[in-house]
């Protein structure tokens, strides 16, 4: 299975809307199945810098699915994934990327959030994850 765009716009609409009530500009990425990027919006003011961070969160989720703040805990330093974001051109590994899956619980992509604090940009991420 994989994510549509129309699904992939939707979830995207509700992340907005998320960051809209946290009072914070996010730059929101959406990829499939294949960690593919289908969908990316940058909301009015949001930093720059963080476009590049939401794809790699997302695509982080994706590759390993499960949440980007799991894969930071495993990755500390005598954790039993220390130095992974180091693979895959580069992983982010703080929260911020969730996995998206369909009713029957299959992982059809995922999405990546960037743009305030790590506990925002997971909340932002988890209301767009469960739009499905």
């Amino acid at each position: 299975m994989n994510i549509t765009l129309e699904q992939a716009e939707k979830i995207i609409a509700v992340a907005k809307e998320k960051s809209i009530s946290l009072d914070t500009k996010m730059n929101i990425s959406i990829v499939d199945a294949g960690a593919n990027l289908l969908a990316f919006a940058r909301m009015d003011g949001a930093w720059l810098g963080s476009a590049d961070i939401s794809l790699k969160k997302a695509k982080t989720a994706r590759f390993f699915d499960m949440n980007t703040g799991v894969i930071g805990g495993l990755s500390q330093p005598g954790g039993a994934l220390y130095n992974i974001e180091h693979s895959n051109g580069g992983l982010i590994t703080f929260p911020g990327g969730v996995p998206i899956k369909n009713s029957q619980g299959e992982i059809i992509g995922a999405i990546g959030v960037s743009g305030s604090s790590v506990e925002n940009d997971h909340a932002v991420a988890e209301a767009g994850a469960s739009a499905l």
